[in-house]
């Protein structure tokens, strides 16, 4: 099996809602794959219709070399957004009752509980109610209750959301190390968490894929320098100014900062501080990162998202 998803022009509506337009993708088996795009860009979409191990409306879906059949959710690992865990259930509870969900038997799933509460340093709150757990803890709960069974395809959406840095380090480091050869498909908005954890991305907008290749390549095609430039409060004003000066070209707007991509930053930056330099708190020159090459195909340009 060379590919653990084939999807081929999938279109799925909600309503009047286009949330699948065309949805192309290709997960290449044994990887861990991105699936990067704003909110509401459809990426979460895609994640439940193979988490259902259902068949599109409109289009293809293959999973794991064969169509999408109940048969499959067996073979299928999944962390949704939203923690799914009963809160009067201990840890050890919870991850036993997910074997019996998934045909493990009594003994291996009590013992392979046991091995991931370790592996995910909650040995210790293996008896305690889950209510009484951190938001970090819950979530590292429920990756370990979707990689309880051995997946051959584990499937997360946003897992790390609310997780601070070491648990999230934690978080990876356990992954990588229990889930074998199964592949991973991973939806984020963290574009640093991508760029350090996939071997391969997709960037989405729109219901569409739009751009795919592993973080290295996606960033070698960008020029080789962003300058960040962080404008005073109120002063967004000056935004077209700081693009009219960089040519118009090359420039995006995210988490209150301007972004411009550009060959040559020493010779750019007198040229914002010419333009804008009253209204510019803060600037600071980049190589090129994963951040800066979603923003450039996904578009989002200075003064609004297109």
């Amino acid at each position: 099996m060379e590919s653990a998803v084939v999807a081929n022009d999938i279109r799925r509506r909600y309503g009047e809602r286009l949330a699948l337009d065309g949805f192309s993708l290709e997960v290449p088996a044994g990887c861990v794959f991105g699936v990067l795009g704003p909110n509401g860009s459809g990426k979460s979409t895609f994640l439940a219709l193979v988490a259902g191990a259902e068949r599109p409306p409109e289009g293809s879906l293959e999973l794991l070399g064969e169509a999408p059949s109940p048969a499959l959710r067996a073979r299928i690992g999944t962390v949704f957004q939203e923690n799914a865990s009963d809160p009067l259930m201990s840890p050890t509870e919870y991850l036993r009752f997910a074997g019996r969900l998934f045909g493990v038997p009594g003994r291996e799933a009590g013992a392979r509980a046991a091995q991931l509460l370790e592996r995910f340093g909650l040995a210790g709150r293996a008896s305690d109610r889950i209510s009484a757990l951190s938001g970090g803890m819950r979530r590292r709960l429920e990756v370990a209750r979707a990689l309880l069974h051995r997946p051959e395809l584990l499937l997360l959406d946003e897992p790390t959301t609310g997780v601070d840095p070491e648990e999230r380090r934690l978080l990876w480091e356990t992954v990588r190390a229990e889930r074998g050869g199964a592949t991973v498909l991973l939806a984020t908005n963290d574009l640093h968490e991508a760029d350090a954890v996939c071997d391969v991305v997709a960037f989405v907008r729109a219901g569409r894929v739009v751009a795919t290749g592993s973080p290295a390549e996606l960033k070698r095609n960008l020029r080789r320098q962003t300058v960040r430039v962080e404008l005073a409060p109120g002063r967004e004003d000056a935004a077209a100014r700081v693009a009219e000066a960089a040519g118009g070209e090359g420039v995006t707007q995210a988490n209150g900062e301007l972004m411009v991509t550009t060959d040559d930053a020493a010779a750019l930056a007198p040229r914002l501080f010419a333009a804008a330099g009253d209204a510019i708190r803060g600037l600071r020159i980049e190589e090129a990162s994963l951040e800066d090459a979603y923003f450039q195909y996904v578009r989002r340009r200075a003064g609004g998202s297109t």
